[in-house]
């Protein structure tokens, strides 16, 4: 009896070890559901055609870097006089760097230097603003007479030229009035915005001040809180943004200057009346490429026909686009080093995006930003592809 019950024992003890050992075996195939279920997804994507995959790929990559643009434009729309003021700030501060570091090898104390810089900077303003309201103030009462025969010889014009009638061409002056006076800013948002305005420049006076008594500093400060690669990637980057930064600002107000001067002088030459704040627009055009000279010229024309008929202004488009074709083709790559030049497609792009953003201020700033932004992404990019195609230290 207690052979038999052993041996009943043995065989029951067997029976539960194979029953578990079998248990056990089937545990694993029953955790191989989620591995097949993941090859198979795999297997799915890699079956797909290469096209299609990487348009998939590419899709995503749009989505996301467009939802990142449009947070980015919304909170530069609710930030639009801050970030106006601080990219007018650097604007300056890279364009009157150098009369800085003049001052500073005179041995003057950083805070005096940027004081001298800042005045600088608002005494030429001023005295520009004086000059043309000096020498344009008697010329307002000639051009009101001389606009209304130009005007009219206009009409004439128009009138004995094109198939359309008085009745019709007053029709349409009525309507441009009448579209005009209904898109007139009220009164409170005028106000409004001058505000805006007055205090983006006092802003950008203030910070201009500490930018170039305290600019290096800060930069310093920053790299010294930065370790490794980064550091030196930040620094290269840092340095190129700046020089590119600075000799856009210095080169497109050299070529304002150019473009003013000749547009000026041929204005003169014309005898058009008002040449010299056609001349002054023309410079602040300048800041602003393509569209800017464009705009600038097309006024300066639009004078000298409403002033002294259609020959004095195709004389006016003709010098107009004399001076623009040199200054694109002579001057512009002569003054204009190759890293801040941009592509005529870019450069739209972005004034576009920089009036629909922040309108006439956006204009002028977008150009410059774009510039130092593919600066220093394509160092970036120099440093990252250097540091794959550099042999490892332990080989």
């Amino acid at each position: 009896m207690t052979a038999t019950a052993g041996a009943a024992g043995t065989l029951g003890t067997a029976g539960a070890l194979g029953t578990a050992g079998t248990a056990g075996a089937m545990a694993p195939g029953a955790g191989t559901v989620a591995p097949q279920a993941g090859t198979g997804t795999r297997q799915a994507w890699a079956g797909l055609p290469w096209l299609v995959r990487s348009v998939v790929l590419w899709s995503a990559c749009l989505v996301v870097v467009v939802a990142g643009l449009y947070l980015v434009g919304k909170v530069a729309v609710l930030l639009a006089p801050l970030a106006i003021a601080l990219a007018v700030t650097f604007f300056l501060t890279a364009l009157l760097d150098p009369v800085l570091l003049l001052l500073r090898r005179l041995r003057l104390p950083a805070a005096l230097a940027a004081l001298l810089t800042v005045l600088l900077l608002l005494g030429v303003l001023g005295g520009v603003g004086v000059l043309v309201w000096n020498l344009t103030a008697s010329q307002f009462g000639e051009l009101s007479q001389e606009l209304d025969q130009g005007l009219q010889r206009s009409r004439d014009f128009v009138t004995s030229t094109l198939p359309v009638t008085d009745s019709q061409l007053d029709k349409l002056i009525q309507q441009t009035r009448d579209g005009l006076g209904g898109s007139a800013p009220d009164p409170v948002g005028g106000a409004r915005t001058v505000t805006e305005i007055l205090g983006s420049v006092l802003l950008s006076l203030v910070l201009l001040f500490f930018l170039l008594k305290d600019g290096r500093p800060m930069w310093h400060w920053v790299l010294r809180r930065m370790t490794g690669p980064n550091r030196d990637v930040t620094a290269e980057a840092g340095q190129v943004g700046w020089r590119t930064l600075g000799a856009y600002s210095r080169g497109t107000m050299l070529i304002a200057a150019i473009d003013a001067i000749g547009i000026g002088l041929a204005l003169v030459l014309l005898r058009v009346p008002l040449a010299l704040p056609l001349a002054l627009i023309t410079f602040l055009g300048g800041f602003v490429p393509i569209i800017g000279a464009t705009v600038a010229g097309a006024v300066a024309v639009l004078v000298a026909l409403a002033a002294k008929g259609p020959a004095v202004a195709l004389l006016a488009l003709a010098a107009v686009i004399v001076v623009q074709q040199v200054e694109g083709n002579l001057l512009e790559p002569l003054v204009m080093k190759r890293q801040v030049r941009l592509h005529p497609a870019v450069i739209l792009v972005a004034v576009t995006a920089g009036t629909l953003i922040a309108g006439v201020a956006g204009a002028f700033v977008s150009v410059p930003i774009t510039a130092v932004t593919y600066r220093v992404i394509d160092t970036v990019q120099r440093h990252r592809q250097d540091a794959v195609g550099r042999p490892s230290t332990t080989d």
